[in-house]
């Protein structure tokens, strides 16, 4: 599964809105829907705040609950 595949589930899982998601890790919206349609990915800086305001880790946003 691609990162935003994985962020998309997991922000929805959490009940949180892309406007909230953005608004707390500071990203825009559009942004935020951009990460999520795979039309680009995050810098390291933006992985952190999504990982963090999603009690995540950057590495679960990037491969995945798989254990593949």
């Amino acid at each position: 599964m691609a990162f935003g595949d994985n962020l998309k589930k997991l922000r929805e899982s959490k009940g949180i809105s892309m406007a909230e998601l953005a608004e707390c890790a500071n990203i825009s919206t559009p942004q935020i829907a951009k990460y999520e349609s795979g039309a680009t990915v995050p810098n390291a800086v933006n992985a952190v705040a999504l990982a963090s305001r999603l009690e995540t880790t950057v590495e679960k946003l990037v491969r995945g609950d798989d254990d593949a």
